[in-house]
């Protein structure tokens, strides 16, 4: 099983990494949307997407709606973020998110919340 982490922070992509491949996922990594899009069309067997918001060139929020409506695609897609606003999360989830993870959290939350997502 194949889970992508989108996140322009080093160290929350390795502490996720880490936590994934011990559960043994096998990880790609993206530092910003952009990138994100070229391993999703790269990589079409992908079955979760971990992503944060806020990125620089493209944010989460155009990476949901580009995996939803350019993609069409109904991959699980795990929002992790600081920003904990009410707004913002009803936001994500009407995008398309599937969950919604406020930064901090612990990382068998999110473990749990893969395999959850998974088992659907």
């Amino acid at each position: 099983m194949k889970v992508l982490i989108c996140d322009d922070d080093t160290i929350t992509i390795r502490a996720l990494e880490f936590q994934l491949k011990k559960d043994g996922f096998e990880v790609l990594k993206a530092n910003n949307g952009k990138e994100a899009q070229k391993v999703l069309l790269e990589n079409s067997d992908i079955d979760v997407l971990v992503t944060d918001v806020y990125m620089p060139m493209m944010n989460g929020l155009e990476l949901i709606t580009y995996v939803r409506q350019t993609l069409k695609s109904n991959i699980p897609i795990i929002v992790v973020s600081m920003v904990n606003l009410e707004d913002n999360i009803l936001q994500v989830l009407e995008l398309g998110a599937d969950r919604y993870l406020s930064k901090p959290f612990e990382l068998e939350e999110l473990s749990n919340s893969v395999k959850f997502l998974l088992k659907q």
